[in-house]
């Protein structure tokens, strides 16, 4: 259960620096006249996606904690 857990947040983490790059690139864009882009919006993606990183980071970080109580508790 605890590598699926950390196997589930690395996605989770993985998913938001996707989320944050693909925002990035289009506020990159946004002064140069090939896309229009909404900076409001994307201002927002890039929040949620911090968001998620952070939330995605708490999952490893506690399924950690789990594994290591459960090897101090066999051993």
């Amino acid at each position: 259960m605890t590598i699926s857990a950390i196997a589930s947040g690395t996605l989770g983490m993985q998913r938001a620096a996707d989320r944050l790059d693909t925002s990035a690139s289009r506020i990159a864009r946004s002064g140069t006249g090939l896309a229009e882009v909404d900076l409001g919006t994307e201002l927002v993606n890039t929040m949620l996606a911090e968001h998620d990183f952070k939330a995605a980071a708490t999952i490893v970080k506690v399924a950690d904690r789990m594994a290591r109580s459960t090897i101090d508790i066999l051993a």
